[in-house]
């Protein structure tokens, strides 16, 4: 049962799915009060704890202290209820690049009781129309460098209001000068600890983005859960990464993860794969969060003498680490790799890998809370080694705004993620593929992740993709589109080549009949290879 609700403006719980379609939620080991602002605790709340001194966020040239993004988060505050008239319940976007000021906004929404929802600066104005229109969006932040889009979708969008942000070193814009003639201490609204405090999109890596609902206490799980026993994080951490706050997997790396625990996040915007190993060195980084691509990109641009002596741990995650790049890591820093899985329907990671018990093609074990297994169609458990879908329920699972496919996604009160897994005797974890990449060929099941491990362990390929296309004779044929490492010319003769060295690294029947050679591959902005897109253009 829900507890009472904060929020005056109600439409998030009015649109949860019917409790009888939610996942069940295993919450043993995770109490919470039944008030619960997930802003507040983030802030106020390490400042209460002794944290007020130590670094909380490093970005635009300068180091805040808790204390200060509490002073910071409280003045915006007061902004947006005095000056924008947000309600409790209000949804309220931002848009921004991954800087200092956008987690400012985040925390000082939330603890003004607002739902909010994090988008990335990519996006075009069709895009955040339909974000508006889908969560009945009421307001909108947005670092003034990205204004245009934002204020072309109010102008389709009755009743929006866009408010801007500096989100550069100068605060000097409309937010910022209203903010600076606030108050410092702020009453933060008593959310209920199942209020929803964010709406996060998924990230379309199949074309269809959904809204999925995640309360205040699901935010302080991830951190409690995942980030204390996997990664052991600790005050004198410093936190790195690429992926955008918008996007689950990073808001919890670089946001919530570090301030729940008096730790640093660094917050840059040129924090580009390419730019992800001189920025480990620069700011003696401990923990670095990014996507298998992007490791691959810090691996290419990794110079001789490369000092990464400061990092205990990189986390993997996004889509599934393939083996090459988890021993390339391996063999050139020394420093664990974690792989782990999470989905943006249960908000972050919920299998991974341990700091002493790491290893590669595997993704370990479900993170305290989580449980897994592999089923077949019929639901059944099946069998250690065979190949099925993945399912999984914790404290924290799927609630699609207004309950869009959580059918589809939920059954038997376990969330099924869309990937294809299979479990050893041992009780590991390994990926197949996502369900939809599964490759039917001449009545053989292939999964196309296995196919480019092989074919990412040859010198010419620098990254690949694997899709299945429609064959008269096969059914289906493996298709590799593969970008060339420097110095490779793709021709026949290379293409001939690498279907023998996948013969010779896998079963000869997986080996991809097609080969194409392009300059790049379609990613989201996660990293995150977007395979139907290729099927798209076959």
């Amino acid at each position: 049962m829900l507890g009472p609700s904060a929020h005056q403006d109600t439409f998030t719980r009015d649109n949860l799915p019917d409790e009888a379609l939610w996942p069940e939620l295993l919450l043993a080991g995770f109490d919470y009060p039944e008030q619960l602002n997930a802003g507040w605790e983030l802030t106020d709340g390490m400042v209460a704890k002794g944290f007020g001194d130590h670094t909380a966020l490093i970005g635009n040239g300068r180091r805040r202290t808790y204390k200060e993004l509490t002073d910071w988060t409280n003045r915006l505050a007061h902004v947006l209820v005095e000056d924008l008239g947000v309600k409790p319940g209000n949804r309220v976007l931002i848009r921004s690049a991954n800087n200092p000021a956008m987690v400012a906004c985040w925390l000082a929404a939330t603890k003004a009781g607002a739902v909010v929802v994090n988008t990335m600066p990519m996006l075009r104005a069709v895009e955040l129309t339909k974000y508006v229109q889908t969560a009945e969006i009421s307001h909108a932040i947005c670092d003034t460098r990205l204004l245009e889009e934002m204020e072309a979708c109010a102008a389709e969008c009755d009743g929006l209001q866009v408010i801007g942000f500096d989100g550069t070193a100068n605060h000097d814009a409309e937010l910022d000068r209203l903010a600076l003639e606030k108050p410092v201490m702020f009453e933060t609204v008593a959310t209920s600890a199942d209020d929803v405090a964010l709406i996060g999109f998924t990230s379309g890596s199949t074309g269809q983005p959904k809204g999925t609902m995640h309360f205040h206490r699901d935010l302080m799980i991830i951190a409690d859960g995942y980030a204390r026993e996997v990664l052991d994080v600790q005050p004198s951490d410093v936190f790195v990464g690429s992926p955008p706050l918008a996007f689950t997997f990073g808001l919890g790396g670089l946001a919530i993860f570090p301030l729940r625990f008096g730790a640093a996040a660094t917050l840059l915007e040129q924090a580009t794969p390419p730019n992800m190993i001189e920025i480990i060195e620069t700011y003696k980084a401990t923990v670095c969060f990014t996507a298998p691509t992007a490791y691959r990109a810090m691996l290419a641009a990794m110079e001789e003498g490369a000092d990464l002596s400061s990092l205990r741990a990189a986390v993997s995650a996004g889509e599934t680490l393939p083996a090459p790049v988890y021993d390339a890591w391996m063999e050139k820093t020394g420093k664990p790799m974690l792989d782990g899985i999470g989905a943006t329907e249960l908000l972050h990671i919920f299998l991974s890998n341990r700091f002493d018990d790491h290893r590669p093609a595997c993704t370990g074990k479900p993170v305290t809370g989580y449980e897994a297994k592999v089923i077949g169609p019929d639901g059944a458990t099946l069998p250690r080694g065979e190949v099925g879908r993945l399912a999984v329920r914790g404290p924290t699972g799927c609630r699609y705004l207004r309950g869009d496919r959580q059918a589809d996604y939920v059954r038997d009160g376990w969330n099924i993620t869309g990937d294809a897994f299979w479990q050893d005797e041992d009780g590991y974890f390994h990926f197949a593929a996502r369900n939809d990449d599964m490759i039917i060929s001449s009545g053989y099941n292939i999964a196309g992740p296995e196919v480019e491990a092989a074919l990412l362990g040859h010198e010419a390929v620098a990254e690949c993709a694997v899709i299945g296309v429609a064959d008269e004779a096969r059914g289906e044929i493996v298709q590799a589109h593969v970008v060339l490492a420097e110095g490779f010319a793709g021709d026949a003769a290379l293409a001939e080549a690498l279907q023998t060295h996948v013969k010779a690294a896998i079963a000869p029947y997986k080996y991809p009949r097609s080969v194409v050679f392009t300059k790049a591959l379609p990613k989201t902005e996660t990293g995150k290879i977007q395979r139907f897109r290729l099927k798209e253009n076959t």
